[in-house]
């Protein structure tokens, strides 16, 4: 009978920790790449560098204002298509 729970506990403690290393292989790390983001961000700054008059814009997703030359976006809304992004106000209107 003790050897029965002894290989009880044993398989559940196999099992606990085979969870817990598959859980963590699909967390993303603090090494992970950060491409998608530094693409966004490159976008953004090249929209603002072209239209250097423009305080507020949108790509229908997220809302973004330039302060002090750089975008401060909202979270992107859900179920939304997301296009070009457009200025919504500009410098002096």
């Amino acid at each position: 009978m003790r050897q029965s729970s002894i290989r009880v506990a044993l398989c559940l403690a196999l099992a606990i920790a085979a969870m817990t290393a598959a859980h963590a292989a699909d967390t993303p790390g603090a090494d992970a790449p950060a491409q998608p983001q530094q693409a966004q961000d490159s976008s953004l700054q090249a929209f603002i560098r072209a239209n250097p008059d423009c305080l507020e814009f949108t790509d229908q997703c997220s809302h973004c204002a330039v302060v002090n030359g750089i975008a401060e976006c909202s979270t992107a809304e859900i179920a939304c298509i997301k296009r070009e992004n457009q200025c919504t106000r500009r410098a002096g209107k």
